[in-house]
């Protein structure tokens, strides 16, 4: 059964979706559960063993919630029953993720420094000329690169600031529970927004979406995703739940 697009959770409505969640229960060993289409705390405890039991398609532990998002939903029915988006819907969009694509594995020089080419070039594009947090920076540059190309002017906020980007964009905003609820919202070219604590923040590409799952191309990062990293490197792990502030869409 396809992800219906929302969390499903105790007290569901709809008795078909869960009958078929209490049918897949079943014959993964975690139940017994009456196939009734009542979500209730013998079906909730189910969901939980199943939990506790399975892991993510990469293989990490499940939330233990008894919630019915993505990851558990993929692990539960397929992984082919999430939607899965490979490539940018807009000549913009595609263009920038060229680009983005073209700058993986550039480092700063030296690396720690936040500074040396092509980490300089980045921040100079939002008008800053020292050594800096250069995540928003990459990201406004690609877009400049790809609006410079295609002859149009950029749409994002000039800014190296993630939150000041997020707080002042014109583009179109997918909140974080909008896009744990609903991945299908989440499209490659998309901006993600996370907020650390402090004001501060970090941010990448969404190269493409595969269930609960991103595939990303960030700035200022590393292999293990650090707001504070060494270079441009594509991230493959990043769950959309992890998203605490949202996406942004420009067209």
């Amino acid at each position: 059964m396809k992800y219906p697009g929302r969390i499903i959770t105790k007290g569901e409505k709809d008795k078909t979706i869960v009958k078929a969640v209490q049918q897949q229960i079943n014959k993964q060993g975690c139940g017994p559960v009456d196939v009734d289409g009542s979500f209730g705390p013998k079906t909730l405890a189910a969901v939980k063993l199943f939990q506790s039991r399975f892991p993510d398609q990469n293989g990490n532990p499940l939330t233990i919630d008894g919630k019915l998002g993505p990851l558990s939903w993929a692990a539960l029915f397929g992984t082919g029953t999430v939607p899965i988006a490979p490539q940018a819907q807009s000549q913009l969009l595609r263009k920038v993720m060229e680009i983005s694509v073209g700058q993986i594995g550039a480092l700063e020089k030296p690396k720690g420094s936040n500074w040396g080419h092509p980490v300089q070039d980045y921040l100079a594009r939002t008008g800053i000329n020292f050594p800096a947090a250069w995540c928003a920076a990459f990201v406004y540059w690609c877009f400049d690169e790809a609006c410079i190309q295609l002859g149009r002017n950029n749409p994002l906020v000039k800014t190296a600031g993630v939150l000041n980007h997020w707080n002042r964009t014109s583009g179109k905003k997918i909140t974080a529970s909008e896009a744990t609820a609903n991945p299908s919202l989440v499209k490659p070219g998309h901006i993600f927004i996370l907020s650390t604590g402090g004001g501060l923040g970090h941010t990448g590409l969404v190269e493409s979406v595969n269930g609960g799952f991103l595939v990303t191309v960030e700035g200022n990062t590393n292999e293990g995703g650090s707001r504070e990293g060494i270079g441009v490197f594509r991230r493959d792990r990043r769950k959309i739940k992890d998203i605490n502030r949202g996406f942004i869409h420009y067209s």
